[in-house]
């Protein structure tokens, strides 16, 4: 049987540490947006409060939506890569089912009105050259 880690910080440096993770402009985000320039396609908003799930990239005219997740937020599983946590499973595991459904409900929402949806995933923007070829696709369709 494997050996569970005691957390050393108390509750309360945990809950200022998990405080510090930013939800937007995150190292992902900014990267498929500088990416997004490079290839061309300068005009778009961020955050977007009036569309379901407010997109982090939102090309209105085209009606095109990007979102870019966090694997773990997100409950991405990338080939085992991403591990879900020990402790507190009472916790975490339906915080990130409630994520991933409110992303399916977004998603499909977006559909209905129209949209072209992509999610690009944290994982993916690990190797460049394939999110480009991605994004060009998304973007030039």
């Amino acid at each position: 049987m494997g050996r569970l880690m005691v957390d050393r910080m108390s509750a309360n440096e945990r809950s200022n540490q998990m405080r510090l993770i930013k939800s937007k402009n995150t190292k992902p985000e900014l990267l498929v947006r500088r990416l997004c320039r490079q290839l061309g396609y300068k005009g778009y908003r961020l955050h977007r409060k009036d569309l379901h799930g407010k997109p982090d990239i939102a090309f209105i005219g085209k009606k095109q939506a990007i979102f870019v997740h966090g694997c773990f937020w997100h409950g991405h599983d990338c080939h085992g890569k991403v591990r879900m946590p020990k402790t507190r499973q009472d916790y975490w595991l339906p915080k990130i089912s409630r994520n991933k459904a409110r992303d399916e409900e977004c998603l499909a929402l977006l559909k209905e009105e129209g949209w072209k949806v992509l999610v690009v995933w944290e994982c993916e923007t690990k190797k460049p050259d394939a999110l480009v070829a991605k994004l060009e696709a998304f973007l030039s369709g």
